[in-house]
């Protein structure tokens, strides 16, 4: 029997704007394309499952705005990928400055 996939422990921060929030696991390569062949040509059944972050609602939401799924496992599949996003960035950037009860309205 293969080993289980670990999955990255939970911070105490957000892994994009560094606020003390609640957090929620974003799946770097999404869940829905998991079964995709150009996905699982790309990436191990165990990259697809583990690749993750810990990020707040706010800045979860930023990300699906912004970038399509495709988009997400395509070209945006890494925190750094994601950051360099001039949009993203200057997002989380903004985002980073609020307190942590703050919930921005779009």
């Amino acid at each position: 029997m293969a080993d289980p996939i670990r999955l990255p422990p939970q911070p105490e921060a957000c892994e994009l704007c560094a606020r003390p929030v609640a957090l929620m696991r974003h799946h770097l390569i999404p869940r829905a394309l998991h079964d995709k062949a150009y996905v699982q040509k790309r990436y191990p059944r165990h990259e697809r499952i583990s690749a993750t972050l810990w990020v707040c609602r706010a800045c979860h939401n930023q990300i699906h705005r912004l970038f399509s799924e495709k988009e997400l496992a395509l070209t945006y599949n890494t925190r750094e990928a994601l950051l360099g996003d001039e949009r993203l960035r200057t997002f989380v950037e903004w985002l980073a400055r609020k307190p942590a009860g703050f919930t921005p309205r779009h």
